[in-house]
């Protein structure tokens, strides 16, 4: 691992020495991974939650002056 920015991309450049797609493969392979689906995938399912936070905030209400 890279301590110094300087290291990143040493460690960066050496990566792509070995492997021009390296990158590109970690992206794929982390991609692949997700098991959830997440709020993306079902935005109904994500409105449900925001309201649900919505209620429960402890935020005070802000009434607006016009």
């Amino acid at each position: 691992m890279a301590g110094t920015m300087i290291g990143g991309q040493k460690a960066a450049a050496k990566n792509l020495a070995r492997d021009p797609h390296f990158y590109s493969k970690i992206g794929r392979k982390g991609g692949r991974v997700g098991r959830t689906g997440g709020f993306a995938a079902n935005p109904e399912l994500a409105r449900i939650a925001g309201a649900k936070g919505g209620r429960r905030s402890r935020r005070r209400k802000v009434i607006a002056e016009v």
